[in-house]
Protein backbone atom coordinates (compact mmCIF):
# COMPACT_ATOMS: atom_id res chain seq x y z
CA UNK A 1 0.00 0.00 0.00
CA UNK A 2 2.66 2.40 0.70
CA UNK A 3 4.14 1.40 -2.61
CA UNK A 4 1.27 2.61 -4.54
CA UNK A 5 0.65 5.44 -2.24
CA UNK A 6 4.15 6.56 -3.48
CA UNK A 7 3.73 6.26 -7.12
CA UNK A 8 0.17 8.21 -7.32
CA UNK A 9 1.88 11.08 -5.27
CA UNK A 10 4.79 10.52 -7.92
CA UNK A 11 2.62 10.70 -11.10
CA UNK A 12 0.48 13.41 -8.87
CA UNK A 13 3.73 15.83 -8.89
CA UNK A 14 4.74 14.85 -12.64
CA UNK A 15 1.55 15.92 -13.95
CA UNK A 16 1.39 19.31 -11.79
CA UNK A 17 5.12 19.92 -13.15
CA UNK A 18 3.38 19.45 -16.58
CA UNK A 19 0.14 21.50 -15.40
CA UNK A 20 2.05 24.12 -14.44
CA UNK A 21 4.57 24.43 -17.52
CA UNK A 22 1.44 24.43 -19.84
CA UNK A 23 0.14 26.94 -18.03
CA UNK A 24 3.22 28.91 -17.82
CA UNK A 25 4.89 28.42 -21.52
CA UNK A 26 4.28 31.42 -23.98
CA UNK A 27 3.07 31.72 -27.03
CA UNK A 28 5.59 30.13 -29.25
CA UNK A 29 5.96 27.53 -26.71
CA UNK A 30 2.42 26.10 -27.10
CA UNK A 31 2.30 26.61 -30.83
CA UNK A 32 5.57 24.48 -30.56
CA UNK A 33 3.99 21.76 -28.61
CA UNK A 34 1.22 21.71 -30.42
CA UNK A 35 3.09 21.61 -34.05
CA UNK A 36 5.35 18.68 -32.83
CA UNK A 37 2.19 16.33 -32.83
CA UNK A 38 1.35 16.85 -36.15
CA UNK A 39 3.72 14.06 -37.88
CA UNK A 40 3.18 15.18 -41.73
CA UNK A 41 4.68 19.00 -40.36
CA UNK A 42 7.49 17.46 -38.51
CA UNK A 43 8.25 15.52 -41.68
CA UNK A 44 7.60 18.80 -44.08
CA UNK A 45 9.76 20.73 -41.33
CA UNK A 46 13.22 18.20 -42.06
CA UNK A 47 12.57 18.03 -45.95
CA UNK A 48 12.49 21.72 -45.89
CA UNK A 49 15.25 22.50 -44.06
CA UNK A 50 17.61 20.15 -45.31
CA UNK A 51 16.30 21.91 -48.89
CA UNK A 52 17.33 25.11 -47.47
CA UNK A 53 20.70 23.74 -46.07
CA UNK A 54 21.35 21.87 -49.63
CA UNK A 55 20.44 25.31 -51.40
CA UNK A 56 22.50 27.25 -49.15
CA UNK A 57 25.35 25.32 -49.21
CA UNK A 58 25.02 24.48 -52.76
CA UNK A 59 28.24 25.56 -54.49
CA UNK A 60 30.04 22.86 -51.75
CA UNK A 61 27.87 19.77 -52.06
CA UNK A 62 27.70 19.95 -56.08
CA UNK A 63 31.39 18.88 -57.66
CA UNK A 64 31.11 21.79 -60.72
CA UNK A 65 30.19 24.93 -61.59
CA UNK A 66 26.69 24.75 -62.94
CA UNK A 67 27.11 27.46 -65.93
CA UNK A 68 28.66 27.28 -69.21
CA UNK A 69 32.21 27.33 -67.44
CA UNK A 70 31.56 23.64 -65.76
CA UNK A 71 30.37 21.76 -68.51
CA UNK A 72 31.50 18.77 -69.75
CA UNK A 73 31.74 18.75 -73.65
CA UNK A 74 32.71 15.33 -73.93
CA UNK A 75 29.13 14.41 -72.36
CA UNK A 76 26.54 16.17 -73.54
CA UNK A 77 22.87 15.02 -73.07
CA UNK A 78 24.62 12.40 -70.76
CA UNK A 79 22.69 9.81 -68.79
CA UNK A 80 22.80 10.01 -65.04
CA UNK A 81 25.83 8.19 -63.34
CA UNK A 82 25.15 6.39 -60.94
CA UNK A 83 28.07 5.28 -58.09
CA UNK A 84 28.65 1.24 -57.58
CA UNK A 85 31.13 -1.03 -55.63
CA UNK A 86 30.88 -4.01 -57.44
CA UNK A 87 30.37 -5.65 -61.22
CA UNK A 88 31.56 -8.49 -62.85
CA UNK A 89 34.78 -7.29 -63.06
CA UNK A 90 35.32 -7.65 -58.82
CA UNK A 91 34.02 -5.80 -55.76
CA UNK A 92 35.98 -2.46 -55.04
CA UNK A 93 35.88 -0.11 -51.28
CA UNK A 94 35.93 2.52 -53.22
CA UNK A 95 32.68 4.03 -55.13
CA UNK A 96 32.99 4.04 -58.49
CA UNK A 97 31.68 4.96 -62.20
CA UNK A 98 32.16 3.90 -65.72
CA UNK A 99 33.79 5.88 -68.45
CA UNK A 100 31.99 7.34 -70.89
CA UNK A 101 33.00 7.33 -74.75
CA UNK A 102 32.34 9.53 -77.31
CA UNK A 103 32.59 8.78 -81.12
CA UNK A 104 31.04 9.06 -84.38
CA UNK A 105 29.18 6.37 -85.85
CA UNK A 106 28.37 4.83 -88.94
CA UNK A 107 24.79 3.86 -88.13
CA UNK A 108 23.86 6.97 -87.35
CA UNK A 109 25.64 9.04 -89.92
CA UNK A 110 28.37 10.06 -87.93
CA UNK A 111 26.19 11.93 -85.18
CA UNK A 112 28.20 11.92 -82.12
CA UNK A 113 27.26 8.31 -79.65
CA UNK A 114 28.42 8.00 -76.24
CA UNK A 115 29.73 3.84 -75.23
CA UNK A 116 29.98 3.03 -71.31
CA UNK A 117 33.15 1.24 -70.99
CA UNK A 118 32.50 -0.88 -68.51
CA UNK A 119 36.13 -1.78 -68.36
CA UNK A 120 37.37 1.91 -67.11
CA UNK A 121 36.55 2.77 -63.99
CA UNK A 122 36.70 6.26 -62.55
CA UNK A 123 37.12 6.37 -58.41
CA UNK A 124 34.70 9.09 -56.37
CA UNK A 125 36.93 11.05 -54.11
CA UNK A 126 36.03 13.38 -51.05
CA UNK A 127 36.52 16.81 -51.04
CA UNK A 128 38.95 17.47 -53.72
CA UNK A 129 39.78 20.63 -55.25
CA UNK A 130 37.73 22.13 -57.57
CA UNK A 131 35.82 25.49 -59.62
CA UNK A 132 36.04 28.09 -57.87
CA UNK A 133 32.97 29.49 -55.38
CA UNK A 134 32.25 31.94 -52.61
CA UNK A 135 30.27 30.90 -49.77
CA UNK A 136 29.38 33.49 -46.91
CA UNK A 137 31.99 36.30 -48.88
CA UNK A 138 34.80 33.93 -49.07
CA UNK A 139 36.56 31.98 -51.87
CA UNK A 140 36.37 28.21 -52.04
CA UNK A 141 37.96 25.46 -54.18
CA UNK A 142 36.97 22.23 -52.06
CA UNK A 143 34.09 20.22 -52.96
CA UNK A 144 32.43 17.55 -51.15
CA UNK A 145 32.97 14.77 -54.23
CA UNK A 146 34.59 14.36 -57.29
CA UNK A 147 35.81 11.29 -59.25
CA UNK A 148 39.85 10.94 -59.28
CA UNK A 149 39.56 10.92 -63.74
CA UNK A 150 37.30 13.19 -66.28
CA UNK A 151 33.92 14.05 -64.02
CA UNK A 152 30.85 12.46 -62.59
CA UNK A 153 27.08 13.53 -62.81
CA UNK A 154 24.86 11.84 -60.58
CA UNK A 155 21.90 13.29 -62.27
CA UNK A 156 23.39 13.48 -65.97
CA UNK A 157 24.00 16.25 -68.27
CA UNK A 158 21.93 18.50 -70.41
CA UNK A 159 22.29 19.53 -74.47
CA UNK A 160 25.37 22.12 -73.42
CA UNK A 161 27.25 19.56 -71.21
CA UNK A 162 26.35 21.23 -68.04
CA UNK A 163 25.63 19.29 -64.89
CA UNK A 164 22.35 18.77 -63.59
CA UNK A 165 23.08 17.85 -60.18
CA UNK A 166 24.78 20.82 -59.86
CA UNK A 167 22.46 23.17 -61.25
CA UNK A 168 19.41 21.63 -59.52
CA UNK A 169 20.98 22.18 -55.95
CA UNK A 170 22.06 26.01 -57.24
CA UNK A 171 18.21 26.57 -58.62
CA UNK A 172 16.88 25.59 -55.36
CA UNK A 173 18.78 28.52 -53.59
CA UNK A 174 18.16 31.03 -56.07
CA UNK A 175 14.17 29.98 -56.00
CA UNK A 176 14.27 30.43 -52.36
CA UNK A 177 16.14 33.75 -52.53
CA UNK A 178 13.90 34.78 -55.24
CA UNK A 179 10.89 33.96 -52.91
CA UNK A 180 12.40 35.01 -50.03
CA UNK A 181 12.82 38.75 -51.05
CA UNK A 182 9.36 38.99 -52.78
CA UNK A 183 7.56 37.37 -49.33
CA UNK A 184 9.36 40.13 -47.10
CA UNK A 185 9.01 43.06 -49.28
CA UNK A 186 4.96 42.27 -49.53
CA UNK A 187 4.91 41.21 -45.47
CA UNK A 188 6.89 44.86 -44.73
CA UNK A 189 4.13 46.87 -47.05
CA UNK A 190 1.45 44.48 -45.44
CA UNK A 191 2.19 45.85 -42.25
CA UNK A 192 2.66 49.23 -43.41
CA UNK A 193 -1.24 49.60 -45.05
CA UNK A 194 -2.65 47.01 -43.10
CA UNK A 195 -1.78 48.29 -39.90
CA UNK A 196 -2.63 51.90 -40.82
CA UNK A 197 -5.67 51.02 -42.41
CA UNK A 198 -6.92 48.91 -39.85
CA UNK A 199 -5.92 51.76 -37.11
CA UNK A 200 -7.54 54.69 -37.80
CA UNK A 201 -10.31 53.57 -39.91
CA UNK A 202 -12.58 55.98 -41.48
CA UNK A 203 -11.82 57.88 -45.21
CA UNK A 204 -8.34 56.40 -44.61
CA UNK A 205 -9.28 52.99 -44.57
CA UNK A 206 -11.90 53.49 -47.44
CA UNK A 207 -8.87 54.99 -49.81
CA UNK A 208 -6.40 52.44 -48.64
CA UNK A 209 -8.77 49.46 -49.43
CA UNK A 210 -9.56 51.03 -52.86
CA UNK A 211 -5.97 51.07 -53.48
CA UNK A 212 -5.35 47.45 -52.02
CA UNK A 213 -8.56 46.43 -54.37
CA UNK A 214 -6.54 47.75 -57.69
CA UNK A 215 -3.86 46.06 -56.82
CA UNK A 216 -5.26 42.49 -56.69
CA UNK A 217 -6.99 43.18 -59.56
CA UNK A 218 -3.68 43.58 -61.66
CA UNK A 219 -3.43 39.94 -63.92
CA UNK A 220 0.30 39.19 -62.78
CA UNK A 221 1.10 37.57 -66.36
CA UNK A 222 0.25 40.53 -68.31
CA UNK A 223 1.89 42.64 -66.04
CA UNK A 224 4.90 40.78 -66.80
CA UNK A 225 5.00 40.20 -70.53
CA UNK A 226 4.65 44.49 -70.49
CA UNK A 227 7.33 44.81 -67.72
CA UNK A 228 9.21 41.91 -69.64
CA UNK A 229 8.71 44.29 -73.13
CA UNK A 230 10.94 46.83 -71.69
CA UNK A 231 13.49 45.06 -70.19
CA UNK A 232 16.74 46.07 -71.36
CA UNK A 233 18.45 43.23 -73.40
CA UNK A 234 21.88 44.74 -71.50
CA UNK A 235 20.68 44.32 -67.95
CA UNK A 236 22.63 41.25 -65.98
CA UNK A 237 21.42 37.69 -64.46
CA UNK A 238 21.19 39.74 -61.11
CA UNK A 239 19.78 43.33 -62.53
CA UNK A 240 16.74 40.88 -63.40
CA UNK A 241 16.88 38.84 -60.40
CA UNK A 242 16.35 41.71 -58.00
CA UNK A 243 13.62 42.86 -60.74
CA UNK A 244 11.29 40.13 -60.55
CA UNK A 245 11.64 40.12 -57.03
CA UNK A 246 10.74 43.27 -56.10
CA UNK A 247 7.90 43.25 -58.72
CA UNK A 248 6.47 39.74 -56.74
CA UNK A 249 6.86 41.53 -54.08
CA UNK A 250 4.81 44.65 -54.63
CA UNK A 251 2.14 42.68 -56.16
CA UNK A 252 1.68 39.93 -53.25
CA UNK A 253 1.16 41.85 -50.25
CA UNK A 254 -2.97 42.89 -50.39
CA UNK A 255 -4.31 39.66 -49.01
CA UNK A 256 -1.51 40.01 -45.90
CA UNK A 257 -2.54 43.29 -45.47
CA UNK A 258 -6.69 42.34 -45.50
CA UNK A 259 -5.75 40.16 -42.77
CA UNK A 260 -3.88 42.80 -40.33
CA UNK A 261 -6.40 45.25 -41.72
CA UNK A 262 -9.16 42.65 -40.05
CA UNK A 263 -7.17 42.50 -36.63
CA UNK A 264 -6.51 45.26 -36.16
CA UNK A 265 -10.28 46.78 -36.36
CA UNK A 266 -11.48 44.44 -33.98
CA UNK A 267 -8.20 45.11 -31.67
CA UNK A 268 -8.25 49.25 -31.89
CA UNK A 269 -11.10 49.52 -29.49
CA UNK A 270 -10.07 47.07 -26.61
CA UNK A 271 -8.76 48.46 -22.74
CA UNK A 272 -4.90 47.93 -23.34
CA UNK A 273 -5.14 50.31 -26.57
CA UNK A 274 -7.83 53.08 -24.88
CA UNK A 275 -5.41 52.59 -22.35
CA UNK A 276 -2.09 53.48 -24.37
CA UNK A 277 -3.38 56.56 -26.13
CA UNK A 278 -4.45 58.02 -22.63
CA UNK A 279 -0.54 57.63 -21.93
CA UNK A 280 0.76 59.41 -24.57
CA UNK A 281 1.18 56.69 -26.64
CA UNK A 282 1.55 57.49 -30.37
CA UNK A 283 -0.38 55.54 -33.15
CA UNK A 284 2.73 54.26 -34.45
CA UNK A 285 3.96 52.77 -31.32
CA UNK A 286 0.72 51.24 -30.61
CA UNK A 287 0.74 49.80 -33.78
CA UNK A 288 3.69 48.26 -33.31
CA UNK A 289 4.27 47.24 -29.78
CA UNK A 290 1.06 46.60 -28.79
CA UNK A 291 -1.16 45.37 -31.79
CA UNK A 292 0.90 43.80 -34.23
CA UNK A 293 2.49 41.34 -31.37
CA UNK A 294 -0.75 40.21 -30.18
CA UNK A 295 -1.26 38.18 -33.18
CA UNK A 296 2.73 37.22 -34.07
CA UNK A 297 1.69 34.13 -34.54
CA UNK A 298 -0.73 34.61 -37.35
CA UNK A 299 1.71 36.84 -39.31
CA UNK A 300 4.48 34.33 -39.22
CA UNK A 301 2.06 31.11 -40.63
CA UNK A 302 0.82 33.40 -43.26
CA UNK A 303 4.78 34.31 -44.07
CA UNK A 304 5.65 30.64 -44.36
CA UNK A 305 1.97 29.83 -46.42
CA UNK A 306 3.28 32.81 -49.20
CA UNK A 307 6.65 31.27 -49.91
CA UNK A 308 5.31 28.81 -52.00
CA UNK A 309 3.14 30.88 -53.91
CA UNK A 310 6.51 33.28 -54.22
CA UNK A 311 8.15 30.25 -55.52
CA UNK A 312 5.37 29.54 -57.68
CA UNK A 313 5.45 32.31 -59.02
CA UNK A 314 8.85 33.05 -60.26
CA UNK A 315 8.70 29.06 -61.55
CA UNK A 316 5.88 29.85 -63.47
CA UNK A 317 7.09 33.11 -65.42
CA UNK A 318 10.84 31.90 -65.83
CA UNK A 319 9.09 28.72 -67.16
CA UNK A 320 7.09 30.68 -70.05
CA UNK A 321 10.25 33.03 -70.35
CA UNK A 322 9.24 36.15 -68.65
CA UNK A 323 11.38 35.78 -65.45
CA UNK A 324 14.54 34.64 -64.81
CA UNK A 325 16.89 33.12 -67.89
CA UNK A 326 20.17 31.82 -68.29
CA UNK A 327 23.01 31.80 -67.39
CA UNK A 328 20.66 32.30 -63.83
CA UNK A 329 19.87 28.64 -62.58
CA UNK A 330 16.28 28.90 -61.05
CA UNK A 331 13.74 26.28 -61.01
CA UNK A 332 11.48 28.16 -63.86
CA UNK A 333 14.88 28.06 -65.88
CA UNK A 334 15.87 24.59 -65.74
CA UNK A 335 11.68 23.66 -66.32
CA UNK A 336 11.87 25.43 -69.62
CA UNK A 337 13.53 22.07 -71.18
CA UNK A 338 11.07 19.41 -70.25
CA UNK A 339 8.39 20.94 -72.61
CA UNK A 340 10.21 19.28 -76.13
CA UNK A 341 8.90 16.25 -76.86
CA UNK A 342 12.34 14.93 -77.67
CA UNK A 343 13.49 15.24 -74.28
CA UNK A 344 10.30 13.37 -72.85
CA UNK A 345 11.44 10.39 -75.49
CA UNK A 346 14.96 10.07 -74.89
CA UNK A 347 16.49 12.55 -72.37
CA UNK A 348 14.02 11.66 -69.00
CA UNK A 349 16.55 12.57 -66.35
CA UNK A 350 15.40 16.35 -67.20
CA UNK A 351 12.72 16.00 -65.53
CA UNK A 352 14.73 15.16 -62.06
CA UNK A 353 14.30 18.86 -61.37
CA UNK A 354 10.90 18.79 -61.48
CA UNK A 355 10.48 16.08 -58.24
CA UNK A 356 12.71 18.48 -56.34
CA UNK A 357 10.35 21.51 -57.03
CA UNK A 358 7.03 19.35 -56.24
CA UNK A 359 8.60 18.11 -52.74
CA UNK A 360 10.05 21.76 -51.77
CA UNK A 361 6.49 23.33 -52.68
CA UNK A 362 4.82 19.98 -50.65
CA UNK A 363 7.25 21.27 -47.77
CA UNK A 364 6.37 24.52 -47.71
CA UNK A 365 2.42 23.41 -47.60
CA UNK A 366 2.86 20.36 -44.87
CA UNK A 367 4.77 23.20 -43.13
CA UNK A 368 2.27 25.96 -43.75
CA UNK A 369 -0.64 23.50 -42.87
CA UNK A 370 0.85 22.59 -39.52
CA UNK A 371 1.34 26.66 -38.24
CA UNK A 372 -2.04 27.48 -39.14
CA UNK A 373 -3.56 24.48 -37.52
CA UNK A 374 -1.05 25.25 -34.10
CA UNK A 375 -1.32 28.81 -34.21
CA UNK A 376 -5.10 27.78 -33.44
CA UNK A 377 -5.79 27.75 -30.04
CA UNK A 378 -9.38 25.84 -30.99
CA UNK A 379 -7.96 23.55 -33.54
CA UNK A 380 -7.99 20.49 -30.99
CA UNK A 381 -11.57 21.28 -30.25
CA UNK A 382 -13.01 21.16 -33.38
CA UNK A 383 -11.39 17.74 -34.51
Amino acid sequence: MAERAAKRQAAGGVDDKAREAYFTASQGQLIWARFKRNTSAMAGLIVLVTLILAGLFSPFLTPYDPTAAGRDMSYQNGAPQIPRMWDENGFSWRPFIYTPERFRSIKTNFRWVTRINRNKRRYMTFLPKGDPYKLFGMAFRTHLFGVDKGKIHLFGTDAAGKDIFSRTFHAINTSLAVGTIGVFLAFFLALIIGGISGFYGGWIDSALQMFTDAIRTVPAIPLFMALAAFIPPEWSAEARFFFISTILGLIGWPTLARRVRTHLLTERNQEYVLAAKLCGASASHIIRRHLLPSFTSYIIVDLVISFPYMVLSETALSFIGLGLKDPVNSLGVMLQNVTQADVLLNYQWYFIPVIFFIVLVLAFVFVGDGLRDAADPYAETRK
